[in-house]
């Protein structure tokens, strides 16, 4: 195992070959060592190597560096995800562009069936910090297995880790840069707090140093890793959105928080509402509706354990199952809109007729009729 651990790092080591394709290449050729031991006339034959690729990955200094981060991994009893191991988080693993090679030191499992990747801006208001906290409480009482994704990133990133070791629920921090040290150096005692309960992840060996375009490209795995992603606050422009952006591009459910027209750190939530890019939410409880976890809410959006959720009348069905029939497919915000019904019960009603077989749901927060 050490032997192919070392090849799989070299993979990721190789100059000019990327995840992409990296996955190509074990595809063709099987494992990571067939990919360093076969003959250079072999590798240059496979599409998008060539010559100069094949070169690369016969440099000597490659596998050097490898055995070099072994030592650094043993040492700090890290663990590595590779990609075709079937420990590897399974979600991400979905995406063509997924990290050949993930270290992660923590105690969590990232295969968890319930994940929600948060987000918002580096310079919270109130609002927003009043809404991450409660979001994570209330997802905590709702869903007590839930893991929590963020980067660690000042404001709502760090907040919602917080928040979740406070209501223990474990979260894990996506990094820009390698294990051997934290980014920023304030949230060092969050991050060392998470080993016990979540942990830290990243797609980079150490002495990655935290260059603003790793940010930018782990993004993706925030995106990737969760079911859903969430924005609780955001300007126009961010890394927060950037990761909607991701996340919406995998399919993968988006939500986000409405705010004031006037407030300039709600102009990228609204903004993405209204481009249907995001479903709009307004507390834990219609995160967990949409999602059609097996939970519910009480009358007053307060998470209660109960087994069934409670569904409006047949009137209201069939006034949506007739929009639907006419439109042919809505986002959940229009139907909200032309039915003239709160987003909770326009979630209710849709997972009603989608039990029913009446309605299904596609990418982005839409619904067709069967």
């Amino acid at each position: 195992m050490t032997e192919q651990l070392i090849y799989q790092i070299g993979l990721t080591m190789v100059n000019g070959i990327g995840d992409i394709l990296g996955r190509q290449l074990l595809q063709t050729l099987g494992d990571a060592k067939t990919i360093f031991t076969e003959k250079p006339h072999v590798l240059e034959k496979i599409p998008g190597i060539g010559r100069m690729l094949a070169g690369e990955i016969k440099r000597p200094d490659v596998l050097k560096r490898a055995e070099k981060e072994l030592s650094f991994i043993e040492k700090n009893k890290i663990t590595c995800y590779f990609l075709p191991d079937p420990d590897y988080p399974a979600y991400l693993r979905e995406f063509n562009d997924a990290p050949l090679l993930l270290y992660f030191k923590g105690k969590c499992d990232l295969n968890c069936s319930r994940s929600v990747s948060v987000v918002g801006t580096r310079k919270p208001t109130d609002y927003g910090r009043s809404l991450t906290e409660t979001l994570i409480e209330d997802l905590a009482a709702l869903c007590p297995d839930m893991l929590i994704v963020s980067g660690l990133a000042y404001g709502i990133d760090v907040l919602s880790h917080q928040c979740a070791l406070k209501h223990q629920l474990p979260t894990v921090a996506v990094l820009a840069h390698g294990l051997d040290r934290i980014y920023p150096p304030l949230h060092r005692s969050v991050a060392v707090e998470m080993l016990e309960n979540g942990g830290l992840l990243t797609e980079y060996p150490s002495g990655t140093t935290p260059d603003k375009p790793n940010f930018v490209k782990r993004n993706r795995i925030i995106a990737g890793l969760s079911n859903a992603t969430v924005v609780v606050e955001s300007a126009n422009k961010g890394g927060s959105l950037i990761t909607a952006e991701i996340a919406f591009s995998y399919s993968r459910d988006v939500f986000a928080f409405p705010g004031k027209t006037t407030d300039p750190y709600s102009q990228g939530c609204n903004r993405i509402i209204r481009e249907n890019r995001a479903c709009l939410i307004r507390c834990a409880a219609d995160l967990v509706a949409s999602m059609r976890w097996n939970v519910a809410i009480d009358t007053e959006n307060k998470p209660a354990v109960q087994t069934e959720l409670v569904f409006s009348g047949d009137e209201d069905s069939d006034r949506m199952l007739a929009l639907l029939r006419e439109k042919k497919e809505m986002h959940i915000n229009q139907l909200a809109v032309e039915l003239d019904m709160p987003v909770q019960k326009i979630l209710d009603l849709l997972f009603e007729l989608e039990m029913n077989q009446q309605v299904k749901k596609a990418p982005g927060s839409i619904y067709k009729p069967l």
